[in-house]
């Protein structure tokens, strides 16, 4: 995966700005933000069932 920097990163939030305005991209950005948030549970709760299934594991031997 190719690394953006900070030129691409401008480029993508002006274009974000053009299509969608000035009213609508805090909402889009709230959302965004909140199903990232949701994402990381979700995998901390994975990584976290997974270490627990690998505990039982080494206990029941």
């Amino acid at each position: 995966m190719a690394n953006i920097g900070v030129p691409g990163l401008i480029l993508i939030l002006v274009l974000a700005l053009i299509i969608f305005g000035p009213k609508k991209l805090p909402e889009i950005g709230k959302a965004f933000g909140e199903t990232l948030k949701e994402f990381k549970r979700s995998t901390q709760g994975l990584t976290n069932d997974l270490l627990e299934d690998k505990d039982d594991k080494k206990s029941s031997k």
